[in-house]
């Protein structure tokens, strides 16, 4: 199972981005898949995570209202739109896929490379 996160970048606050998590040997509906962060010097932290069926969804409390996730099963892709964004959101946002509605990280069995995000004020 191979994730690859992209659309990362440089974008002032108050901007939006949109993350994407292509999914290879695996199928997107087989599991939960969940975007995680993690800022310089931090421990991982969990932002929010879809279910295999794409019905529910959960959000960390820093995030909820200004992020959306969302999959796409015809192109096996989870995507992470952030809007309103503030310089701390900046971090590596990963993309991990698990067998079961989680937070936490050790939940997650398969992790895509990251995608760094920076907020400029």
């Amino acid at each position: 199972v191979q994730l690859q996160a992209y659309g990362g970048g440089l974008v002032q606050a108050g901007g939006s981005l949109r993350l994407s998590c292509a999914a290879s040997g695996r199928s997107i509906g087989s599991g939960t898949t969940g975007w995680f962060r993690q800022a310089s010097g931090k421990e991982r932290e969990f932002v929010a995570w879809i279910s295999w069926g794409g019905l529910t969804t959960y959000y960390s409390n820093f995030v909820k209202g200004r992020f959306t996730i969302s999959k796409d099963d015809a192109k096996n892709t989870v995507y992470l739109q952030m809007n309103s964004l503030k310089p701390e959101d900046t971090a590596v946002y990963y993309c991990a896929a698990g067998r079961r509605y989680s937070n936490a990280v050790n939940d997650y069995d398969f992790w895509g490379q990251g995608s760094l995000v920076t907020v400029s004020r």
